[in-house]
């Protein structure tokens, strides 16, 4: 029943850090190719294209649009950086690390969710977080279950220095708690809900307490989209009449619910458990709210910084700002003349307005 979620290897970040990214050409076209993988908030690409909603939305503006799913999240993150792809399912995290920091210009088209208690430090024996120092924890490095334990110690004025991080699968996750050797996880759902049924865990931080920075995206090539704004049109148009039915209290909403739960390895009760801690974005003028707002700004700035700290900006980054991040108002974070990641607003937008 493991999803597959957010995760970064060292070597693969050094090896698109150290790769020369050849920009790739832009020009109009009608085929596109986005790919997807398995995690709740993305579950809605895979139902919308199997239910014809993609396809209608291309029709609309006379494209094709692929989408493929991918069970190895980043492979997928690194087919579009290859350029195989026009688009790709991740977080704000990997999509700085990898395309971003690789040199590929790269849009976050639709901000669909943020983890909202999805992400968790569990303890073992103990409630108290401050308890983990001296610790060691285990969790998969370069993740964002590593970004959470490096702002969970902020909270209790400690750093990683405090604690040893070791590396371990997903799929190892939950054994390795039960075993005797191991006292303290950070992991994601459903893992977490396995976990905390164990009687000695014990929840001690979770990501409802860093909102909006665990974010997930459908991003673009910049590139592409500048040239060929149908394909940002379709998948905006596809994603929020996709969004409005799955929160429909209405048989045809429960139905889709429970097709995207099995899709995803659960029952229609796990999936909606699990959404139950993310801040799904079902409305387009929330999502269009939560990236004009003022914190997008901040939360960017704990997460390069992050990635600064662990050598994910490419080998030799002078600092945290080697990679520019443009926000919805212009503004940007970091070298204006490298900018790498842009959040727009503008396809949102649309859908908010019924221009679409």
């Amino acid at each position: 029943m493991t999803i597959f979620k957010k995760l970064l290897t060292f070597a693969t970040a050094a090896a698109l850090s150290a790769a020369v990214i050849l920009p790739v050409e832009a020009e109009e076209k009608t085929s596109f190719k986005f790919a997807w993988s398995i995690y709740v908030g993305w579950m809605p690409w895979g139902w919308a294209a199997d239910n014809g909603i993609v396809d209608k939305w291309a029709d609309k503006y006379g494209i094709d649009i692929e989408v493929v799913q991918f069970n190895d999240y980043i492979e997928s993150i690194n087919q579009y950086t290859a350029g195989s792809f026009d688009g790709v399912t991740a977080t704000n995290m990997d999509l700085l690390a990898i395309p971003s920091a690789g040199g590929v210009d790269t849009t976050a088209l639709i901000v669909g969710d943020f983890s909202n208690g999805n992400d968790a430090v569990i303890l073992k024996d103990t409630d108290e977080l401050a308890d983990i120092k001296g610790q060691s924890v285990n969790l998969v490095e370069l993740s964002v279950s590593h970004y959470l334990l490096a702002r969970a110690l902020e909270t209790v004025d400690m750093s990683e220095r405090d604690v040893t991080v070791v590396n371990t699968s997903d799929a190892d996750m939950v054994a390795a708690f039960a075993s005797s050797d191991v006292t303290s996880v950070v992991t994601w759902n459903p893992l977490v809900f396995e976990i905390l049924e164990q009687p000695n865990a014990n929840k001690v931080f979770d990501s409802s307490q860093i909102p909006g920075e665990i974010m997930d995206i459908a991003a673009v090539s910049t590139e592409t989209l500048a040239d060929n704004p149908a394909f940002g049109k379709a998948l905006a148009g596809a994603w929020f009449e996709t969004m409005a039915i799955m929160a429909s209290d209405t048989p045809e909403g429960e139905a889709a619910r429970k097709a995207m739960g099995e899709a995803s390895g659960t029952d229609l009760a796990g999936y909606e458990a699990q959404l139950a801690s993310t801040e799904m974005f079902y409305d387009a003028p929330d999502a269009v709210s939560f990236v004009e707002g003022g914190d997008l700004s901040a939360t960017m700035d704990s997460v390069r910084s992050f990635l600064f700290a662990h050598g994910l900006l490419g080998e030799g980054a002078p600092s945290p700002d080697v990679v520019g991040i443009e926000f919805p108002d212009g503004s940007v974070l970091g070298d204006e003349g490298n900018v790498k990641l842009r959040f727009t607003s503008e396809y949102m937008g649309l859908a908010a307005k019924g221009e679409l």
